[in-house]
């Protein structure tokens, strides 16, 4: 018996990965053109915080040295809101969202605007999601199974692109002090896909840690 390990390709292999792993390509560029110590800082906490999240790193994100000891999160989808407040409720979502399977998301083209408070921006955002936790709003049914609906078959998995603005406010150590996310709910879009086009979460370690470092942690 051949026990053999076979080598990990770390290099994308399918049009989704591909999207996947220049999801922070146009946060390179502002960061290589940035002249300003404070927002540089930022738009590093920012790319690294999105990177360690979708590859299940999510502690490294939640650590002193990025984020503030006490967060607070407003998501709003769908017409709903979800405001998650202090480290401990914080890290209960990621943790959810890891047992649920919907870590794995990216962004598209990013628009965004860098401050010292921090920064505001437009990107349309895509993320794999179970059919059987698939509701009107992707945030809300993460943490309700009851949100399901009989229109998406359970066992399937579906691509939910839509746009999403976002607010992240910072302090003056250009330490995270949360996320403020606003859903355009004309722009989302729905899409039944094939399993082995998904990246699953495993995936998206692989696909990430080698770029995760790039610009190592904010200092």
């Amino acid at each position: 018996m051949d026990n053999t390990q076979q080598p990990v390709n770390r290099l994308p292999c399918t049009p989704f990965e591909l999207e996947f792993v220049q999801m922070m390509d146009d946060i390179d560029a502002m960061i290589d053109a940035s002249k300003n110590p404070k927002q540089r800082k930022i738009l590093i906490n920012y790319r690294r915080h999105g990177l360690l999240e979708v590859a299940g790193r999510y502690e490294e994100l939640l650590a002193p040295n990025m984020t503030v000891a006490e967060p607070c999160y407003r998501l709003f989808e769908g017409g709903n809101g979800m405001i998650i407040e202090g480290m401990e409720k914080v890290r209960a979502f990621y943790q959810m969202l890891a047992a649920t399977n919907m870590l794995v998301m990216w962004t598209g083209k990013q628009k965004m605007a860098v401050s010292d408070w921090g920064f505001a921006g437009e990107a349309q955002f895509s993320q794999f999601v179970p059919g059987s936790l698939l509701g009107d709003n992707v945030f809300q049914s993460a943490s309700n199974t009851d949100a399901a609906t009989s229109q998406y078959e359970a066992d399937a998995v579906y691509l939910v692109r839509r746009t999403l603005c976002f607010v992240w406010p910072y302090n003056q150590e250009g330490k995270m002090l949360g996320e403020h996310v606003y859903e355009d709910s004309e722009s989302k879009v729905i899409t039944k896909v094939d399993v082995k086009d998904v990246i699953t979460a495993a995936r998206a370690t692989e696909l990430l840690n080698p770029i995760i470092d790039k610009y190592g942690i904010p200092s």
